[in-house]
C-alpha cells in the first residue's frame, strides 16, 4: 500500500478497522509504508475523535455500548432485562451500577424501591438517578475520568469502593465467553473487579446476541458471577453451559408493545 497523507491514511485506517475490528501498529506501518511511531499518532488522533479504542500493540472499534445515539430508542430485549433485574432488588439494599445502556436501563424503576443507596463510577447514571422523583441514597467513586466509557475509573475509585461493603452489583458486558466469563474491549478492568470483590452477589445484566462474543480481556471470571440476566433469545446450549456452572440464569421475555 502507498504512503498517502494524512487524512487519506487515517480514513483508510478506519476503513481497515471497520472490516476487521481490530488493527495493529506494526502491520499498519508495514501497509502503510510509515513509521510506528506516525501509526501511534494516527491512532491517538482517531482516538480522540471517539473513532476507535487504543490497546496494546494497536487498536480496535468503539464497541455499540459506547457510542450514545440519543435517538436511538432501549431495544425491548434491554427493558426486560431491566425489569429482571429491578426485580432482584431487596429492600434497604446498598448496591453498585457500573455505566453502561443495559444497566442504565433499571434506573426508571428504582425510586419507588425503599431505602436505596447506590453506588457509581457513571455520571450518566448518577444524573439519570438525580431525576427520580423519590431519588435513592447517591454515592460516587470519583476517580480518573475515562471518555470513552464515560465514568470514572482507577486507583481512588477503587479505594472508595473499598471503604463500602455492597449487597449486590449490577453490571453489563460487551461480551460473554462462554469458558471464561465476561469480556470486554476496554483495557480498565480494575474497578469491575473491584467493585465484585466488594459486593455479595454479582449480577450481569447482557443481551444475548453478545453470548459467545468473545472480547479481548478477560472482565469477571465465572466464579466472580453470582446471576446473570439475559433475554429468551439464548440458545439452549447456552443455557445448559451457563447453569453448569452454578450461574443463576434468568431469561426475561421481552414485551411485545
Amino acid at each position: 500500500m502507498s504512503k498517502r497523507n494524512t487524512p487519506q491514511r487515517r480514513h483508510a485506517i478506519l476503513a481497515l478497522l471497520a472490516e476487521s475490528g481490530e488493527v495493529s501498529v506494526d502491520e499498519l506501518a508495514k501497509g502503510f509504508s510509515t513509521s510506528e511511531v506516525t501509526i501511534r499518532k494516527d491512532l491517538t488522533a482517531l482516538e480522540k475523535n471517539g473513532l476507535l479504542l487504543r490497546r496494546y500493540g494497536g487498536a480496535v472499534s468503539v464497541p455499540q455500548e459506547l457510542i450514545v445515539d440519543d435517538a436511538q430508542p432501549v431495544s425491548s430485549y434491554k427493558r426486560a432485562i431491566a425489569r429482571a433485574a429491578v426485580a432482584c432488588l431487596r429492600e434497604h439494599a446498598r448496591i453498585i451500577i457500573d455505566s453502561g445502556s443495559t444497566t442504565a436501563a433499571m434506573i426508571g424503576a428504582l425510586g419507588r424501591q425503599p431505602g436505596l443507596v447506590v453506588m457509581t463510577n457513571s455520571l450518566n447514571v448518577a444524573n439519570a438517578l438525580r431525576e427520580l422523583e423519590h431519588e435513592p441514597v447517591l454515592l460516587m467513586t470519583g476517580g480518573t475520568w475515562d471518555p470513552h466509557s464515560e465514568s470514572f475509573q482507577g486507583q481512588v475509585a477503587e479505594q472508595v469502593l473499598r471503604s463500602y461493603d455492597f449487597d449486590q452489583l449490577f453490571i453489563g458486558a460487551d461480551g460473554i465467553d462462554l469458558e471464561r466469563g465476561t469480556t470486554t474491549f476496554n483495557e480498565l478492568l480494575g474497578l469491575s473487579r473491584v467493585m465484585a470483590e466488594v459486593a455479595r452477589e454479582v449480577i450481569v445484566m447482557v443481551e444475548s446476541d453478545k453470548i459467545g462474543r468473545r472480547m479481548p480481556n478477560l472482565e469477571l471470571p465465572w466464579s466472580s458471577v453470582h446471576t446473570l440476566i439475559t433475554d429468551t433469545r439464548l440458545t439452549a446450549e447456552a443455557r445448559d453451559r451457563i447453569e453448569s456452572l452454578g450461574v443463576r440464569l434468568i431469561l426475561a421475555a421481552a414485551s411485545e408493545k
